[in-house]
């Protein structure tokens, strides 16, 4: 039962729930019965905000062609950035707003989006404008993550680069937030080798939470920069990709709470080494999900992820829903009001054709036949046209 304000009421079986509100008036009801109702999905890492796509590289990649050697050739970020500094706001926010809508109807209710394809101040704050306007005028949730130091600028050094970030991006970043014009929640960093280095993240990263931003960082991605440690000394609520995380980085995120963003997505298009999951799991660390959409790796759908993250890096089934619900909303710092069905909670609901809730992930890309309804605090925002008429089957 969600209440009017969009939080759940109350959970239970059904007769008790019947018997308990039996007096009470519904605005709707939706018969669930030999379906399953999860949490909605939580997407702990996406790009989702730039114009022009990188459909081109993927047949350069196929061909060999390494992530750093694209950079190097003046495509990967800076492709995008170029577009992006160029397109209107009104532009990027018909594609965002586009992109998000093919994530609901795979089941996410809470994306984190991130800025980072503009480099330059002007571009950073038209990301994060587009990305407020879509908080303000759509259902499904956002957390916000500013991401100037995504890759250094043409024409300057790394070490440029932090000084305009920590002297200009954030304090304008502060003076907007004071204002209520934009309210960003998070603070990103590529950690990397020929990127940004260790002292150099450390600087932006203690900047942004000077400012009241939640430490949320890219760290061990392609080289081992003892990112997991770094974070887990600043207090990060995350860290994404760790394929090249050290053991004493994963003992450290345990420690400290630190959740892993681990992006199944990334591994399996660049072919990089699988994060170890299992080992983080194992020493206790707090393992989240996230798609990593972006031109580099085009995916929407979290139950894809979950399947991958199951069958690659050889996760459980439980273990993968609950990293795309209640520890993805951790690593955001939402897990108070998201991730899991619970009295008090945010009602944001999947519901799915199969009375098997494995079904998410075991068929795979199969999401667009078994989610029947999409509801965020409540409302019903993605009902499948076909629902109740067709099989998941």
């Amino acid at each position: 039962v969600v209440y009017r304000d969009g939080y759940i009421k109350a959970v239970g079986r059904a007769d008790v729930i019947r018997d308990q509100f039996s007096g009470a008036i519904f605005e709707r009801k939706i018969d669930c019965t030999g379906k399953c109702v999860l949490p909605g999905l939580v997407d702990a890492h996406t790009h989702p905000v730039w114009a022009g796509d990188r459909v081109h590289e993927f047949a350069m990649k196929l061909a060999g062609a390494s992530y750093m050697e694209i950079h190097q050739a003046g495509g990967g970020i800076h492709f995008t950035v170029e577009h992006t500094q160029k397109a209107t706001e009104e532009e990027l926010f018909s594609t965002f707003k586009h992109r998000l809508e093919r994530m609901c109807r795979a089941g996410s209710t809470l994306v984190e989006c991130k800025s980072g394809y503009g480099l330059n101040l002007e571009t950073e704050l038209k990301m994060l404008r587009v990305i407020e306007r879509a908080k303000q005028s759509m259902d499904i949730g956002i957390s916000s993550t500013y991401c100037g130091a995504h890759s250094v600028p043409k024409g300057k050094t790394a070490a440029e680069a932090t000084d305009d970030i920590i002297n200009n991006h954030l304090p304008k970043l502060k003076e907007l937030k004071l204002s209520g014009e934009i309210h960003v929640n998070n603070i990103d960093v590529f950690c990397e080798k020929g990127v940004f280095d260790l002292d150099s993240t450390r600087r932006i990263l203690q900047a942004g939470k000077d400012i009241g931003l939640q430490i949320n960082f890219h760290g061990d991605e392609l080289h081992p920069m003892k990112s997991a440690e770094l974070g887990a000394e600043l207090g990060a609520q995350a860290i994404s990709h760790l394929e090249e995380v050290s053991d004493e980085g994963i003992t450290a995120m345990a420690r400290a709470k630190c959740a892993a963003v681990l992006l199944p997505t990334t591994a399996y298009m660049l072919r990089l080494k699988q994060p170890q999951a299992r080992k983080m799991l194992n020493e206790g660390v707090i393992v989240a999900l996230g798609s990593d959409f972006n031109p580099n790796a085009y995916c929407f759908s979290m139950p894809m992820v979950m399947h991958l993250a199951c069958v690659n890096m050889k996760m459980s089934m439980n273990e993968a829903l609950a990293a795309a619900t209640i520890n993805a909303a951790y690593a955001l710092g939402k897990s108070d009001t998201h991730g899991s069905i619970e009295n008090g909670k945010q009602g944001d609901l999947v519901i799915i054709n199969s009375s098997r809730w494995e079904h998410l992930i075991y068929q795979f890309g199969g999401h667009q036949a078994l989610v029947d309804y999409v509801i965020v605090k409540g409302k019903v925002v993605y009902k499948n046209e076909r629902c109740g008429i067709m099989s998941s089957y």
